[in-house]
């Protein structure tokens, strides 16, 4: 079996490895690692939590401390991730395995503050690591150059080049020289996602050292079928049958995680809510009282799912199934993680029932369906909604829904004038976006939402022409 000290990197990185109480590479690493080591561009998939972070971050601090800069240090590799706490993860792997090297790293999200991010960068740093909004930012404040690097990772570059990112990234690549080293890393590669991201790479190597889009072994996995409003009961049911001390939830919207975790907390068991609207501050506190056991659930959306590193999570749970069956792999992939063993559980509703045929299709594995005494679904039919029915069903939801809210900002609730001030709803905070780069983001809706038909109050009308606002 291969060694680390069989890889050729640097006798520091090796000590600080073993420090770690790593003596054997994890297949990912034992492929990845001398791919990068000759500098070729890679292509890697491997299931989350094999290690493939060591995989890239290994390699490229043994290229820089067998090539140190001379004089001020410039930008010599970009880590570029989708989430804050993957960003910090990986901040931290790059520090714990740097500690005996001259080697500086940095870390920049958004949700905080930028000025203390610009003055590390002055003072010259080896590895950037950076959501894209943020890094977009400090380059066109000028703040950050990337134009002199070696090396460009894309980690969970499944989620970093689909739609939501593919625009932040060229904007970077028109920034970092054409002559670079590219690797790009992550759990899940569809077909796709490997034609778009040829565009980038140059004669890549391509490692896998599992089939594609597979979970872990040592996962057991199994599904509930409910309806949807006994949801938030069976999964406190489970938890305390169980006498589960450490779980994680996934719920699909920001809403619905805040409210599951109340209501969890509510019934006693201490619960904390992880998702983009937080501030950077709260997600660490929870992230941080999650790990330490002082919080026995940690609810979050998908944001989450690539950015929590536990090594002996024991339970997860799918409070509502991802539309996107990938998305169930990289969820459940936060347990079972280097070899131990793990439970992903899901709570399947009527209108879920297509969701969980997807993803088993694409795992090529069928999961248990099971009904817990006292919480047998009143509405399953023999033939399950098709993925349209269920979307179509949906969009009348929605639709009834804004039919009984009535118009808003101010469009007929009442025939009252509308309270607010000028410009319509109250902005969110400016802290950070809603999304997990730390983009610009903010409250959309204020001033830019069209007015409705009906006439406005003198006062209001008097304050858009300029007039002075009354002291009340």
């Amino acid at each position: 079996m291969i060694q680390f000290s069989d890889l050729n990197l640097h006798p520091d990185i090796l000590k600080a490895v073993e420090e770690k109480g790593y003596k054997t590479p994890s297949p990912i690493q034992e492929k990845a690692i001398p791919v990068v080591l000759k500098g070729s561009d890679l292509l890697a998939a491997a299931q989350t939590g094999t290690g493939k972070t060591a995989g890239f971050v290994l390699p490229i601090l043994d290229q820089i401390a067998k090539n140190p800069t001379q004089g001020h240090r410039n930008v010599r590799a970009l880590i570029l991730t989708p989430t804050r706490e993957l960003a910090a993860q990986i901040q931290q792997n790059i520090v714990d395995y740097s500690k005996y090297l001259n080697i500086k790293s940095l870390v920049v999200f958004g949700g905080v503050g930028i000025n203390p991010q610009i003055n590390k960068l002055k003072q010259g740093i080896d590895i950037l690591v950076a959501t894209p909004g943020r890094l977009l930012d400090l380059c066109q404040q000028r703040a950050c150059r990337i134009d002199k690097l070696d090396v460009l990772v894309l980690d969970e570059a499944d989620r970093m080049l689909d739609m939501g990112f593919i625009h932040d990234i060229k904007k970077v690549l028109k920034l970092v020289p054409e002559k670079r080293q590219t690797l790009l890393f992550s759990a899940t590669f569809s077909k796709d996602i490997k034609d778009i991201s040829r565009q980038f790479l140059y004669r890549p190597e391509t490692v896998e050292v599992a089939a594609q889009n597979t979970t872990a072994e040592r996962v057991k996995q199994v599904a509930y079928r409910c309806d949807a409003t006994a949801k938030a009961d069976l999964a406190h049911h489970l938890i305390e049958k169980g006498k589960w001390n450490q779980v994680l939830i996934f719920t699909r919207t920001k809403h619905g995680a805040n409210r599951l975790s109340d209501k969890l907390d509510k019934g006693g068991i201490s619960s904390s809510a992880i998702h983009g609207n937080k501030s950077q501050g709260a997600r660490e506190r929870a992230l941080k009282g999650f790990k330490d056991k002082t919080v026995r659930v940690l609810v979050a959306t998908d944001i989450a799912a690539r950015g929590i590193d536990i090594s002996d999570l024991p339970h997860v749970i799918n409070y509502e199934l991802p539309n996107v069956p990938a998305d169930y792999v990289h969820r459940i992939g936060r347990t079972g993680r280097a070899g131990k063993a793990g439970d992903a559980i899901s709570l399947v509703g009527n209108d879920e029932r297509s969701f969980l045929k997807d993803i088993e299709k694409l795992i090529n594995q069928k999961i248990p369906l099971l009904t817990e005494e006292g919480f047998e679904p009143g509405l399953w039919p023999a033939r399950a909604p098709t993925v349209s029915e269920v979307m179509k069903a949906d969009a009348e939801r929605k639709k009834q829904n804004r039919q009984n809210r009535g118009p808003r900002n101010g469009g007929g609730r009442s025939k009252q004038p509308s309270k607010r001030r000028a410009g319509g709803s109250k902005s969110s905070s400016s802290g950070g976006s809603n999304n997990s780069n730390g983009g610009g983001g903010g409250g959309a809706g204020g001033g830019d939402s069209k007015p409705n038909n009906s006439r406005p109050s003198n006062r209001r009308s008097a304050r858009r022409r300029g007039a002075p606002r009354r002291s009340s």
